[in-house]
């Protein structure tokens, strides 16, 4: 049953109730119980080869095992779950994979929705949101222009904004990966997260508070686009006149205002891996776990390597976030 519905507001087109709502421990094992199958139950296990590469003994939890290729499809579904679709539908931006999630979440239940993504968008990743059924419009140079494009066309049309980052249900999904995770036998002295918009982090940092108050919980950002590092270490929104990295996944340029002050209560430590980082930490998860996997979803392997003499010799958690790149883009980062 939908408890949070939107509400329309003079100008603003619809707006969300529950958008200064706390992420919920309850509301994370309630996620746990009712995210579509498909997304829950992702493997996870010490990647031996990994281990002996990193000096650490390396968990994965592999996320890019789904329709959608990506951990975005446990928000997106627990947010549809929670909330009332009006009839005109949904508006939101992505980079691709919240987009899929969204589109993925919304055909199951009937819904209209319209994903606006930056003229330079991932190909892949636009052609599977058309395919889920999203009309997809590109506009902007980046995604925060485009989130702005997606904000205003809802306060034009009436549809429903939905912003990654800024929802608790969201967060709430993606902290289904940690409810996985603390199941295991052996405790996890860490887990490095890639870090966008922060709905992930938020969410396994806020269980695993609760279950495993000593596992670090360390956020990974492109040096290239510090935004969020930047605000972590600042307290306070800070962002960036420009973004330059090959991780569409959390290129963020202008961080959500409540979602910085969310990850400072979840996470112990944020930190930047580069681009060049993140391609050696694909590489090292095709070579040792056979993973074919995109820059964002390397950025936690990238902080592990970065970490070694910190970390050696514990017991580290790596969410692999997403795997959608093309074959040729691969190849030709990794080669």
């Amino acid at each position: 049953m939908s408890l949070i519905v939107g509400t329309r507001e003079p100008a603003k087109g619809y707006v969300l109730a529950m958008e200064e709502e706390p992420v919920s421990i309850e509301r994370i094992a309630e996620a746990a119980e009712i995210i579509d199958p498909v997304f829950l139950h992702s493997p996870q296990y010490e990647c031996e080869p990994l281990s002996a590469h990193l000096g650490v003994a390396a968990v994965l939890k592999v996320e890019c095992l789904n329709p959608i290729r990506s951990f975005k499809g446990r928000g997106t579904d627990y947010l549809m779950h929670r909330i009332e679709v009006p009839e005109l539908g949904l508006v939101c931006a992505s980079a691709g994979n919240f987009g899929q999630g969204m589109a993925y979440a919304a055909r199951k239940r009937g819904h209209r929705v319209i994903v606006f993504a930056a003229v330079n968008a991932s190909p892949i990743k636009v052609d599977r949101m058309r395919a889920l059924g999203a009309e997809v419009v590109l506009e902007g140079e980046d995604f925060d222009a485009a989130k702005e494009a997606a904000r205003a066309h809802a306060e034009k049309t009436g549809a429903l904004f939905v912003e990654d980052g800024a929802l608790a249900p969201i967060a709430e999904g993606a902290g289904t990966m940690a409810v996985e995770l603390s199941t295991m036998d052996d405790p996890i002295d860490a887990i490095l997260v890639p870090l966008g918009d922060g709905a992930l982090v938020t969410g396994i940092g806020a269980w695993m508070r609760r279950a495993s108050p000593s596992t670090r919980i360390i956020g990974v950002v492109a040096e290239g686009a510090p935004a969020m590092e930047l605000s972590w270490h600042a307290a306070k929104l800070v962002a960036t006149e420009s973004i330059a990295t090959i991780a569409d996944g959390i290129a963020v340029r202008v961080p959500v205002a409540s979602a910085v002050e969310d990850v400072r209560n979840a996470v112990d430590d944020v930190m930047h891996v580069s681009d060049i980082e993140m391609i050696e930490g694909m590489r090292a998860l095709f070579s040792d776990a056979g993973l074919v996997v995109e820059p964002a979803g390397a950025a936690g392997i990238a902080a592990v390597k970065k970490l070694s003499s910190e970390l050696a010799g514990k017991r580290v958690a790596v969410i692999i976030t997403g795997g959608n790149i093309t074959t040729d883009a691969f190849q030709r980062l990794i080669s």
